[in-house]
């Protein structure tokens, strides 16, 4: 500390402030850069098994960025926007990406992997076994858990002695001495439990694959189908018929049509939206069901506001006793589980021993009619959702002062136009983006269909769309369903439910704006 005089008083000058950060936030910072660094490293090793070195350098950059930032006391607000801005594109952005890059492809059951991995799957899946096969000694093994680990073949050669270990990838030899390193051998328990798979497990070789025989013998068989280099076919060595390789859908398709139903995965350009438009089995169903979600999410979200709303200005009157008793009465459905409330309910609707028939001594099939049906789910949703607006609704009218409305019947206003005119304005400028909110969530709630209805009644026409199917279920049913997944043609649809719900929230924002304007 130094003093001046500056022909006057002696004016000291203050020591300049210390550092904020200490011993303690290098004690705390330096662990977690290293648990970042050894996550990157851990992350960094199956990139590298598959090649994917995009996303290896994208990591080795993040990681070496957020290094560097926290590591110089410059840069403080990206300091604090940097977690943020990860999660969000760990969560938020890559899915959506991800979803949308699947949309133009043909994802899906028979087009998971690549062009050789089809051949692959093919030529094994065609292999029978023919007088003379070799035969080998074979123990099942495993890499894993040996009730769900993948399995692996640990043959070994009558004539050399040489043992192999065989996978999905075909046959690699083992050197001496190293027989069950890294590998768990079933027992015969163990194995009997997984005969179904071990049965249909076949490993590559160039002119065939080996197969099990039992649990302690295993066979190289021919393949019944091989691939062609020359014609990129698929030739059949018995009938000589042969299925041509067709880059555009990504499947080996014969002269005649006859597609083989393993094929490979390929980008398909806009084929899946065009599908959704112009396909009649397609669009029609979409369309209907795309009106059905809308009035689905209207009638969930206006029903349960305006029962919210009506019991929040009842039990917001002073005159009314045991207010307290009553608010957690109504709450109660809001504090129960609602997948467990949805399936008491889906029971109470049931048409036999349903508590409502029993209750009004009807006989109504609830889920067996298309109107029925859809009157059930929106009651149920309206008793699952009032009490989230009841809560929202107390807490805005107790944010209204009761100066407005004394105000208001002074001046001769009627209760009805008291609130008309000012309770009700003022409640929608706060209320209005927790309903585009819940707009957003009942036009994919998911839970209060499939654990009802499950998209039922189906007509007989088309059993993959029900009448209180929304968009979301009937993607479900698409990407999931019994005839086999589609996952591109799913995530196309889930592109259309993403575009349809922003715009609504973005004209539904837009008048919030407008409403704050002029309230302002």
């Amino acid at each position: 500390m130094t003093a001046t005089k500056l022909g006057g008083p002696v004016v000291q000058a203050r020591p300049a402030p210390e550092e904020p950060s200490g011993r303690k936030g290098q004690l705390v910072k330096i662990p977690l850069l290293g648990l970042t660094v050894a996550i990157a490293i851990w992350a960094a090793f199956p990139l590298i098994d598959n090649e994917a070195w995009i996303g290896l350098a994208i990591l080795v950059a993040t990681t070496g960025g957020l290094v560097h930032l926290y590591s110089t006391p410059r840069h403080i607000p990206l300091k604090y926007l940097a977690p943020g801005t990860i999660l969000l594109l760990l969560f938020q952005v890559f899915p959506v990406l991800y979803t949308a890059s699947t949309a133009f492809t043909n994802f899906g059951d028979g087009h998971r992997g690549s062009k050789q991995e089809a051949v692959v799957a093919i030529q094994t899946a065609s292999v029978t076994r023919v007088p003379g096969s070799q035969q080998y000694a074979l123990r099942i093994a495993t890499t894993g858990d040996p009730a769900t680990g993948p399995l692996v073949f640990l043959i070994t050669d009558p004539v050399t002695k040489q043992v192999s270990v065989g996978d999905a990838d075909g046959l690699k030899a083992i050197p001496d001495g190293d027989v069950a390193s890294g590998y768990t051998v079933l027992s015969f328990g163990q194995a009997g439990e997984r005969s179904a798979e071990i049965t249909a497990f076949a490993v590559p070789t160039p002119g065939g694959a080996i197969r099990s025989s039992g649990l302690t013998r295993a066979y190289e068989g021919r393949a019944g189908r091989a691939y062609d280099e020359n014609c990129d076919c698929i030739r059949d060595t018995t009938t000589g018929q042969t299925w041509t390789a067709d880059e555009n859908v990504g499947a080996f398709v014969a002269d005649n049509g006859e597609r083989l139903a393993q094929g490979w995965k390929v980008t398909v350009g806009l084929s899946n939206f065009t599908r959704v438009l112009t396909d009649s089995a397609v669009s029609g169903p979409f369309l209907r069901t795309l009106v059905w979600n809308f009035g689905f999410a209207v009638a969930s979200t206006g029903g349960t506001f305006v029962l919210g709303l009506l019991l929040a200005m009842a039990l917001h009157s002073d005159q009314v006793r045991g207010r307290l008793f009553y608010r957690v009465l109504l709450v109660l459905p809001y504090a129960m589980p609602s997948f467990a409330m949805l399936l008491v309910w889906r029971d109470m609707f049931n048409t036999d021993f349903g508590l409502i028939n029993n209750l009004f001594g009807s006989h109504v099939d609830w889920f067996g009619g298309s109107a029925s049906a859809r009157l059930a789910v929106i009651l149920v949703q309206l008793w699952l959702g009032y009490p989230y607006m009841f809560l929202v609704a107390t807490g805005a009218l107790q944010a209204i002062p009761r100066e407005l409305s004394e105000a208001s019947r002074i001046d001769g206003a009627s209760p009805w136009a008291g609130f008309r005119r000012i309770t009700l304005p003022l409640l929608m400028v706060a209320l209005t983006p927790l309903l585009i909110s819940s707009f957003a969530f009942n036009f994919n709630n998911f839970n209060a269909i499939y654990l009802t209805t499950e998209g039922a009644p189906f007509p007989a026409d088309n059993p993959g769309n029900g009448a209180t199917d929304l968009l979301i279920t009937y993607t479900y049913r698409i990407a999931f369903g019994g005839a086999g997944a589609n996952y591109g043609f799913a995530a196309a649809i889930s592109i259309f439910i993403f575009l349809i719900v922003a715009v609504v929230s973005a004209i539904s924002f837009r008048r919030t704006r407008h409403l704050e304007e002029v309230h302002s």
